[in-house]
């Protein structure tokens, strides 16, 4: 079979990041109404392990047939790179919260109005407006990352899974009292939607989406225009 026989078509990547987004919604919302809820044994570390290893988990199952971006945050930054075109971008934005969606409906299904508990929200003694902040910084970090670490091996590749779980995981441990840590519109927007917390949509509409440009901007600052390798980490295999 050749390369191109192998090539991913347009509906698979959207078809993957559906999918990915969907797992990795399911598990955040699903981890944190089980620790809001004092169900089971989630603790805090427990809580932030899970989101990483699910991120690891699907960056590698995912990665080398859409670019396995999972967030609209990422799939911003590389858009704004112009390592993928604004159309692919506008196309894993739907797929990305589809999938969100889907997912915060399965939480809703089985926990009913405790979905609200798994969205992202602010911390006790925290406003919106530090919330916003925190995941600008947390997502400035996340996507930065991912930029440095693409490489044409694996789209946001398997050579970075690791380094991107354990940013996600590091990122929740040490900011997420302050805004749940979410750095991913369509995981926290989704829940806050379906579980009625429409008024922090714009937290975390604003805070990754500013942190996106911030990352996209300082990576082209200091290391200019994107490669071959990191333009097919972006678009897929």
């Amino acid at each position: 079979m050749t390369s191109e026989a192998r090539r991913p078509s347009l509906a698979q990547k959207v078809g993957a990041e559906v999918l990915g987004t969907f797992f990795i919604t399911l598990v955040a919302t699903g981890v944190d109404v089980l620790y809001y809820t004092h169900t089971g044994s989630v603790d805090y570390v427990s809580r932030w392990l899970a989101r990483g290893f699910i991120t690891t988990a699907t960056i590698y199952a995912f990665s080398e047939i859409s670019g396995a971006h999972l967030d609209p945050a990422v799939s911003l930054g590389f858009a704004i790179r112009r390592a993928m075109p604004p159309t692919q971008m506008l196309l894993y934005w739907a797929a990305q919260f589809a999938g969100a969606f889907g997912a915060a409906f399965a939480i809703f299904a089985i926990w009913g109005s405790a979905v609200r508990l798994g969205a992202s929200h602010p911390g006790p003694g925290f406003t919106f407006v530090e919330a916003a902040i925190a995941e600008l910084v947390l997502t400035f970090i996340l996507v930065t990352v991912i930029l440095m670490t693409s490489q044409e091996a694996a789209a946001v590749g398997k050579q970075s899974a690791l380094a991107v779980g354990l940013t996600v995981a590091a990122c929740g441990f040490f900011a997420g009292p302050v805004s749940g840590a979410s750095m991913n519109p369509a995981r926290s927007i989704a829940p806050q939607i379906v579980g009625g917390a429409a008024e922090l949509v714009w937290i975390y509409a604003v805070g990754p989406c500013a942190g996106a440009l911030l990352a996209a901007l300082v990576t082209t600052l200091f290391f200019g225009r994107p490669d071959e390798g990191e333009r097919k980490a972006a678009k897929g295999a």
